[in-house]
């Protein structure tokens, strides 16, 4: 799942994360932002397009540049660097959308062998976390790096 990525740069904090998706669309500039919860030592992963104007991150563009499994390699990548500077972190990700979550819950489908090999994945059903299961429609996800 890593193996292909694209290249990011990364803020001085490790909280944030920017590279740019390349397909049919152009070159579109992606955003990994984990910020700190009211919870000690929980962070939510954000996840979007960098608006150009604000040089924010809008989490409900669907883009479409026909990358996406590079894409959602690279935000998988980056809980690599997050988590070796915040090994305490407790990371939660949802998407803004349910097909958002829907596409968050296939790559870690797809992947949770090898997610496996170094994250705990738990996924939230009826406000409960369960170890995360193939084939169950989650609202979140929690990762935690393993130690």
């Amino acid at each position: 799942m890593i193996a292909d990525i694209y290249n990011y740069e990364l803020g001085a904090d490790y909280l944030q994360y920017e590279f740019d998706s390349t397909g049919p669309k152009g070159i579109i500039r992606k955003v990994v932002q984990y910020s700190e919860t009211n919870l000690k030592n929980v962070y939510n992963l954000g996840f979007g397009d960098k608006d150009l104007i604000t040089n924010e991150l809008n989490d409900l563009i669907i883009t479409n540049n026909g990358d996406s499994q590079k894409v959602l390699a690279t935000v998988a990548s980056t809980l690599f660097v997050f988590t070796d500077n915040y090994p305490d972190a407790t990371v939660i990700a949802l998407g803004a959308t349910s097909a958002r979550t829907r596409l968050y819950r296939m790559g870690i489908t797809n992947n949770i062998e090898e997610i496996e090999k170094d994250f705990e994945v738990y996924g939230l059903k009826n406000k409960t976390w369960f170890k995360f299961s193939k084939n169950i429609t989650y609202d979140a996800f929690l990762v935690k790096r393993k130690k």
